[in-house]
């Protein structure tokens, strides 16, 4: 373990894991994403694993080694159920922090989910659950069909001439978060047959996704007690094979000990991105 990676503190909690048979696994995604529910192929396992708390090391993370980072980013939207204010403020807001911490000349938002605990709420919202699959969210084939899907064609063929990666934006709408915090596998601690290529089929297009099989020497970190003006930058996709950080792994844990009733149920937005240099 790098010395930037020893956490005072730590918690157990449970994630779902994908055990590797050498099927093919594809998720029919529903029409709001559904999330766990979702139809799928493949075989899975639930797993303890721990969790170190990653406050200590907040500032040493990078987003070349560890492929993500933490800090507090306060935002002018006051509503994030509103799409009007998320993809006219949010979005906005979000372009300039990624420009500012990155070597990136631009910044393509493209897509935006809200997971909420609560079912009733969830349902009444049509929004979506949280994910306590552990994957991470493109693969080498995906990230560049997405940037194909998104631009026209000679644009896109620009754009591979050059360096691109894709940053997940994750943020609580409420706070502290009590319930299925976000956990985070960092790019050095992932093993090179760690993940499994896994097809999401959305109707219109297809997709892919990285699904992360259980390694014992896999680290774990989270934030505890996140609240509304803090937010996760994580690196799900880099063009660049010359040792930095990729991609990580990702997902919602739970305690072991089952769910306490009496804890709000987390809230919270994820806007994904495009960074093309």
């Amino acid at each position: 373990m790098t010395d930037t990676m020893v956490q005072d503190r730590t918690v157990t909690g449970v994630l779902q894991f994908t055990i590797p048979t050498g099927e093919k696994i594809i998720t029919q995604v529903s029409e709001t994403g559904g999330g766990r529910n979702d139809p799928n192929t493949g075989q899975y396992e639930m797993r303890e694993i721990t969790v170190h708390d990653g406050r200590a090391i907040a500032e040493k993370l990078d987003m070349e080694v560890q492929g993500f980072e933490f800090f507090k980013f306060d935002t002018a939207v006051t509503d994030f159920t509103d799409d009007e204010q998320v993809k006219n403020i949010y979005y906005p807001e979000l372009e300039k922090l990624l420009l500012e911490r990155t070597c990136a000349n631009e910044v393509l938002i493209f897509d935006h989910t809200i997971r909420i605990g609560d079912p009733k709420k969830r349902e009444k919202l049509g929004v979506r659950d949280p994910v306590r699959s552990a994957h991470n969210d493109f693969t080498d084939n995906s990230a560049p069909q997405r940037v194909k899907d998104l631009l026209p064609p000679a644009e896109a063929e620009d754009k591979f001439s050059r360096r691109f990666t894709s940053i997940n934006v994750w943020r609580p709408l409420t706070g502290p978060v009590k319930t299925d915090p976000i956990a985070i596998c960092p790019w050095d601690s992932i093993g090179e047959d760690d993940f499994i290529p896994t097809e999401r089929n959305y109707g219109n297009r297809i997709g892919g996704i990285l699904n992360l099989r259980y390694n014992p020497d896999q680290r774990w970190t989270y934030f505890p007690d996140m609240e509304r003006d803090e937010v996760i930058l994580l690196k799900c996709f880099d063009t660049e094979l010359d040792g930095r950080a990729r991609w990580t792994a990702h997902a919602a844990f739970e305690d072991p000990n089952g769910p306490d009733p009496s804890l709000p149920a987390r809230e919270s937005i994820e806007v994904r991105t495009l960074l093309f240099y």
